[in-house]
């Protein structure tokens, strides 16, 4: 069965980590097994660069996209398929409102499925319908 499954790919977003939660709980944690899966999708507001760390050691491929509050990293200047703040300039490690390290939206191909990756809180009024298939064009 497990063969011919697919990739396994991750999809989280607003860790606010350490500003909201010290950390990943417990029960959670015990399944981020290193290299089990194939992708890493973050929504942003990772909370600081050793949550990035830890999210770039889960899988191959990690895609992050910019939360409306992210640690403080570098501009975001890479063409890379990673989101790394590391191929950025730049430096810094606390919470901020400047632009983030990681683009506001990415597109990426898993298999034969398109994902639009995006925090949300550019969407407004927020569920608007009509402003969600406006992005969903863009995207």
């Amino acid at each position: 069965m497990a063969g011919n499954f697919g990739e396994l790919v991750l999809v989280l977003g607003d860790l606010h980590i350490p500003q909201r939660a010290s950390l990943i709980p417990e029960k959670f944690k015990r399944m981020l097994v290193p290299n089990k899966m194939q992708h890493v999708l973050c929504t942003g507001n990772i909370g600081s660069r050793q949550q990035y760390e830890e999210l770039r050691n889960l899988a191959p491929n990690v895609h992050i996209t910019a939360g409306d509050y992210e640690f403080n990293a570098p501009t975001f200047t890479s063409t890379a398929n990673n989101s790394d703040p590391s191929e950025a300039t730049g430096a810094g490690n606390g919470p901020t409102s400047t632009p983030s390290a990681f683009p506001e939206s990415k597109v990426i191909t898993v298999g034969e499925f398109r994902i639009g990756l995006l925090h949300g809180h550019q969407i407004v009024p927020a569920a608007d319908h009509s402003v969600l298939d406006m992005q969903r064009r863009k995207m």
